[in-house]
């Protein structure tokens, strides 16, 4: 019984051992599995760093164009809004603008109008002006015809074309002559008090710079005679103006001048009967201050 007991006691023996060799084996295989499976997570781990590290430079970059892009717009935007609020001050500036000039048009509109209105009265003054010397003119022709009527059917006073009043030469002189004749004396002094009464009147007065009397000859005597006997014929209407009415002479006689044209200033062109009678006159020209013209000139310009 004890030698079976020791032989199962020794067979126990040769069966353990192989069992740990077995399992320090495994233990081996298992830990270099582990060892190995480390490396290779190792490697895979690095790879996949790697590709993470690459992804990640790339979206970095993505980021910093998308960065850059977005400063750009920013940029963009920051300009865009700039030029708003410059566009909204010019707009602003603009409706004052438009504002002001809608006041300053309502004001220039006023003054235009009152301007307007100052030139119309000057118009008028100027019109007025050159009324006087026409109604001087026609003054005198009134009063002369009035006193005188008409000799032989023949009016004694015309008025020309440029406003002078016209004596006809035969009424006043003989052929050749400038002797006033006897029969013409009354027209002349009539002429004389019309004239006084004309200068009497102060408004009138202060516009007339000279009234003219003018001899006119036809062509037919050459400029030399016609030029004394025009110049002649003149005076002596002058000077009998004078002496008829020593009032006249005195107070007004600074206003008289006697000029003779001969046969320069012809009323009608032609050699025949009719041109030389008419061509032949005494012309009573009333000149008006260009002065007088010039005050109211002045005077409408010095108005606040």
């Amino acid at each position: 019984m004890k030698r079976r007991k020791r032989y199962r006691d020794g067979e126990s023996v040769e069966n353990f051992w192989p069992s740990f060799t077995d399992m320090i084996s495994t233990i081996a295989l298992i830990l270099f599995l582990l060892v190995f499976l480390a490396f290779i997570q190792q490697i895979v781990t690095g790879s996949n760093l790697e590709a993470t590290k690459k992804r990640l430079e790339a979206e970095n970059k993505k980021l910093e164009l998308t960065t850059a892009a977005l400063n750009k717009e920013q940029e963009k935007l920051l300009l865009m809004k700039q030029e708003l609020e410059t566009t909204r001050a010019e707009v602003e500036q603009g409706q004052q603008a438009l504002q002001l000039s809608l006041i300053q048009s309502e004001e220039q509109r006023k003054i235009i109008a009152e301007s307007n209105q100052e030139l119309g009265n000057l118009r008028a003054k100027l019109q007025s002006v050159a009324l006087i010397r026409v109604n001087v003119l026609n003054q005198v022709k009134e009063a002369i015809e009035k006193e005188m009527g008409q000799a032989n059917g023949e009016n004694f006073v015309t008025v020309a074309e440029n406003g002078n009043l016209i004596l006809s030469e035969s009424i006043l002189f003989d052929s050749g002559s400038y002797q006033i004749k006897s029969q013409s004396k009354e027209i002349l002094n009539r002429l004389a008090v019309s004239f006084q009464k004309i200068l009497e009147d102060d408004e009138t007065r202060k516009y007339i710079d000279a009234i003219e009397i003018q001899g006119h000859a036809d062509a037919r005597q050459g400029a030399i005679s016609n030029s004394m006997l025009s110049s002649n014929r003149a005076t002596s209407v002058v000077d009998y103006l004078m002496s008829v009415n020593p009032v006249l002479g005195k107070k007004y006689g600074q206003y008289f001048a006697a000029s003779g044209y001969s046969s320069y200033r012809p009323r009608v062109e032609g050699e025949n009967q009719e041109a030389w009678k008419a061509n032949r006159r005494i012309e009573i020209s009333v000149i008006v201050k260009d002065p007088a013209i010039k005050n109211l000139i002045n005077e409408y310009l010095e108005q606040d």
